[in-house]
């Protein structure tokens, strides 16, 4: 008995396994290859660029960088990727809140006095996906 729940739990697993995706991200246009490239990975409006799903960090060579996301579930997301030059773990902003550092997001979606909406920012995830995003220069 225990061997078919066994079983039935185990065909459950891998087939939630099987609905999760990859997510690559590949971020052109760095001024310089200095600190790290990180990556937040959004998985909700009320959440955007407060409380990041997921979060990456990848070196820069060549004025690019490449960051993966794994076993991420299909649904509407959004990236914010910034430049830490500095590499302190944070994204730095001036007293007013802006930021110091380079600052990207998907759909290279740009804010008017602010950041970029969500709408314009989301894309969906239902299979294996790569994305490009071209960052844009501190302030």
């Amino acid at each position: 008995m225990s061997k078919f729940f066994i079983s039935i739990l185990l065909f459950f697993s891998s087939f939630i396994i099987a609905q999760n995706s990859t997510l690559s991200i590949t971020v052109i246009g760095l001024e310089n290859n200095a600190g790290k490239l990180t990556a937040e990975l959004y998985n909700s409006k009320g959440k955007f660029l407060k409380i990041a799903f997921k979060t990456a960090s990848s070196d820069i060579k060549s004025n690019t960088a490449t960051l993966n996301f794994i076993a991420i579930p299909r649904g509407e997301y959004t990236v914010m990727v910034y430049h830490d030059e500095n590499n302190n773990g944070k994204l730095d902003k001036n007293f007013i809140g802006m930021p110091k550092e380079a600052v990207a997001c998907s759909n290279n979606a740009k804010g008017f006095m602010g950041p970029p909406k969500y709408d314009d920012a989301k894309f969906t995830i239902a299979t294996d996906s790569k994305i490009s995003i071209k960052m844009n220069a501190a302030l």
